[in-house]
């Protein structure tokens, strides 16, 4: 008798709304964990960088990178939603509730808040709200992400097509940060950056000027480091055959390299309360290397927080193509077909005087 105990994952037309995934293996955050993080993406914001610098900020220790924590939590979803995905599409109403400390354990429970079948009918979109907590309940990180699922069997029917109605803009009366943070007494030469929250101006366009090289190596350590098990990024065999017939890299790590090059030039930008939307909009592959840039979209004072404020930020990311043009759109109104990444996120900094 043969029987089959392997998962094959959930096609488009095994999800229902509101459905209810609890995801398998909870993950304990170590110092290691966060030491391969850095090695990989040469982050250098000081408060996650060392303690001494966190506990002068008012924190325990230094917190987890808010991206590492993202990526973790997003991890935990991929064998129920995303095994058999054709691509991950974008994400809203990311918000950052809690900080995570070495030591912490997070896991991920999503439920199904829409789906559309695509005019193909040979794949759907499935739109989740994952949650992640901490070992003691507390949530850690909420969002929404999409992502384009293959159906198994072409002949199923298409579900009612809902659409789940997101917010633009994470409101910052909404944002959460650690209780205990206190950043009067930031210290500019330590952080490396002697730019304030007073320093930027809306509309301001930096150019984060260095550029890194995605290797083949790296990226499938990273995205085994988040126990991701999408086919996408690791199954050369299978994926010779499709559309690119190439390994794609995992979106997330776009991410945290366009993060890890921000640092040129917002490098007091310490903490990510909130991510408002983002999308992959061309895909990456080994061998290229992303360049980034932002522009400042809005600011805001920081509710309980008189010592800190938060600035929008639209960082695009580009492929083998340095940003001081800053890359975007077409002349002819199309999207540049350098730019892999556009984020839309909010990031706190210091401010120079606090108003008592």
């Amino acid at each position: 008798m043969t029987t089959s105990k392997t998962n094959p994952g959930n096609y488009f037309e095994d999800f229902k709304l509101g459905q209810i995934l609890t995801h398998a293996t909870p993950r304990t955050i170590t110092e290691g964990d966060v030491s391969l993080y850095t090695a990989l993406y040469g982050g250098r914001f000081a408060l996650q960088s060392a303690d001494s610098f966190a506990i002068d900020c008012g924190l325990q220790a230094a917190p987890v990178d808010d991206l590492l924590v993202f990526h973790v939590v997003f991890g935990k979803t991929v064998p129920d939603v995303s095994l058999n995905a054709v691509a991950n599409l974008g994400y809203a109403d990311v918000r950052f509730l809690a900080p995570v400390y070495p030591g912490d354990s997070v896991q991920t429970v999503s439920e199904v808040i829409g789906l559309k079948e695509n005019s193909n009918g040979k794949t759907g979109v499935v739109y989740v709200r994952s949650t992640g907590t901490n070992q003691v309940g507390e949530v850690v990180l909420d969002y929404v992400r999409w992502v384009m699922v293959r159906k198994n069997d072409v002949e199923a029917p298409a579900p009612d097509p809902v659409v789940p109605d997101l917010p633009d803009v994470v409101d910052p009366e909404n944002f959460v940060l650690p209780p205990d943070l206190d950043l009067r007494d930031f210290n500019t030469i330590l952080s490396g950056s002697p730019h304030f929250y007073e320093d930027y101006e809306i509309g301001e366009k930096i150019d984060h000027v260095d550029g890194m090289t995605i290797e083949e190596a790296e990226h499938m350590m990273a995205t085994r480091l988040y126990q991701n098990t999408a086919k996408v990024h690791f199954n050369q065999h299978m994926v010779k055959d499709d559309r690119f017939g190439r390994r794609l890299i995992y979106g997330g790590h776009i991410i945290s390299l366009a993060r890890g090059l921000s640092f040129n030039g917002l490098g007091n930008a310490c903490l990510i309360p909130a991510i408002n939307g983002g999308s992959h909009t061309a895909p990456t592959f080994a061998g290229d290397t992303i360049y980034a840039w932002s522009e400042i979209l809005d600011k805001a004072d920081v509710p309980g927080h008189p010592d800190a404020g938060a600035l929008r930020i639209r960082t695009r990311a580009a492929k083998d193509t340095a940003c001081k043009e800053f890359p975007d759109t077409t002349e002819g109104g199309t999207r540049d077909p350098s730019v892999v990444l556009d984020l839309d996120y909010w990031v706190i900094l210091p401010k120079a005087t606090v108003e008592v």
